[in-house]
């Protein structure tokens, strides 16, 4: 369990606003590291099934904060996936990177389209 010196450091860190306490990447970033404390403990205590319970515990709640904030807002997931150096399943990181890839595509065609639009308009004009 992380000691209050711990927990405040990474609240200063991951904080999204002045009074945030509770913010999912605040919370995952506690979670992952609890994960990584009690990996440690479960490496020296390989019988120890209660904190191997709590371990996977952990786990379970940090991923569904994960896919919450992914699908919430992608740019704050794919930040915090770096800097808490975060594995991500390839099948699960090419569901979360083609979607961003298209939808700047479409933007572009989007914003190409409005372009020649108001060329047209704007020839029109002249005549």
């Amino acid at each position: 369990m992380l000691d209050k010196k711990k927990k405040q450091r990474i609240i200063e860190k991951f904080k999204t606003h002045k009074n945030d306490t509770g913010s999912s990447e605040v919370q995952i970033a506690i979670l992952t590291e609890e994960v990584k404390e009690l990996t440690k403990h479960l490496r020296e205590h390989k019988k120890d099934v209660s904190s191997r319970r709590g371990l996977l515990a952990k786990v379970s709640l940090r991923h569904k904060l994960l896919r919450y904030l992914e699908r919430e807002d992608e740019k704050r997931f794919l930040k915090l996936v770096k800097i808490l150096k975060l594995k991500i399943a390839r099948k699960e990181r090419l569901d979360i990177e083609e979607p961003i890839a298209l939808r700047e595509a479409e933007a572009k065609k989007v914003a190409k389209a409005k372009e020649k639009e108001a060329k047209a308009e704007a020839k029109e004009a002249k005549k």
